[in-house]
């Protein structure tokens, strides 16, 4: 045993997906589909996307609510998580991209868990029940965060989960001229002191805030 942690190198991040359970082929043609049509690949890694999977599975989630569909890659994921019933109601501002992920999720073996709303994230959650949902999955425009996650807040139940994407700002977190990772530092000190979360970045994908609502 050792008080020490062990530096995570990217020998270390091929290892652990090497040994994750992986996207599927509907997922890879998902993708791909995404890419010929001109969406930015900026999913969540296959790690990340089996990692959700595997906490809302254990929180026994029933209502997920996600900020930023983009092609619906997520959303697949999570649902995939949930039990008979379950539902993901996930946002997406672009109309193009959620006629992308309606089309996809429409073929998908989730159909029935997962509904598109069309708008500004920060607009549509504000129609959302407070404590009406297990957990948040911010994902979206990064100048937002602050505002999604305090209707985060809100609409998760206590001790549902709150995570954000990104919190390594695409891999510029500490470029001190990034105004991106800037506003990505600022998002992770309001995640960190935020009392009313218990939270930690895991290290997967781009870094990942998993936090419980205490």
């Amino acid at each position: 045993m050792s008080e020490q942690s062990t530096p995570v190198t990217q020998d270390h991040f091929r290892y652990l997906a090497e040994r994750t359970r992986q996207e599927d082929a509907f997922l890879r043609s998902l993708k791909a589909s995404a890419r010929a049509g001109g969406i930015p690949p900026i999913w969540v890694a296959p790690e990340q996307g089996s990692f959700l999977q595997l906490l809302l599975a254990a929180a026994r989630a029933r209502e997920v609510v996600e900020v930023g569909t983009l092609a619906g890659y997520s959303a697949i994921w999570m649902a995939r998580g949930l039990p008979p019933g379950g539902r993901v109601r996930t946002i997406e501002v672009s109309i193009q991209y959620a006629d992308f992920a309606e089309r996809w999720i429409a073929k998908s073996d989730v159909a029935d868990r997962i509904r598109v709303y069309r708008g500004k994230g920060a607009d549509i959650l504000a129609g959302f029940h407070s404590e009406s949902a297990d957990a948040v999955f911010i994902d979206a425009d990064k100048e937002g965060y602050a505002v999604y996650l305090r209707e985060a807040l809100r609409v998760v139940r206590k001790g549902g989960l709150i995570l954000a994407d990104n919190a390594f700002g695409f891999g510029h977190l500490f470029e001190e001229s990034d105004p991106g990772a800037a506003g990505m530092r600022a998002f992770n000190d309001v995640m960190a002191k935020e009392s009313g979360l218990h939270s930690i970045i895991v290290p997967l994908g781009d870094g990942l805030w998993v936090g419980l609502k205490t």
